[in-house]
């Protein structure tokens, strides 16, 4: 399996909790159609620990992580290619203007090491 990692942020004047219901209700679903070829599709919401002396929650740099899991670099490839298409790029593009800050995205491939500690 080859795995990519992205990295979101909600655009200023969004809240988490509306951030999180676009996400689900809506984003995952262009997410789900866009990549056919995708087997697994994780979100990861990220809810700061409050800091000790404040009980604040700090803002954080990234609200979400998001993991696709791919067959094989190759599938990963492709549906980069696909991505690329312009009728989709401008959709996506559009989509996430609505609730994302684009200029924070941030897109990782990922190598796992595993260890069981006893």
């Amino acid at each position: 399996m080859f795995k990519a990692i992205f990295l979101l942020k909600r655009k200023p004047g969004t809240s988490f909790e509306e951030f999180k219901e676009y996400y689900e209700s809506t984003h995952r679903k262009l997410g789900e159609r866009a990549l056919p070829t995708a087997k697994k599709y994780i979100r990861r919401f990220l809810t700061p620990y409050p800091e000790q002396e404040t009980v604040e929650r700090p803002e954080t740099e990234f609200d979400v992580i998001t993991e696709i899991w791919f067959e094989d670099k190759d599938a990963f490839e492709s549906a980069v290619t696909a991505l690329a298409a312009p009728n989709l790029q401008a959709e996506i593009v559009e989509d996430e203007s609505r609730f994302m800050d684009r200029s924070k995205i941030s897109l990782f491939t990922v190598e796992e090491f595993e260890s069981t500690i006893d």
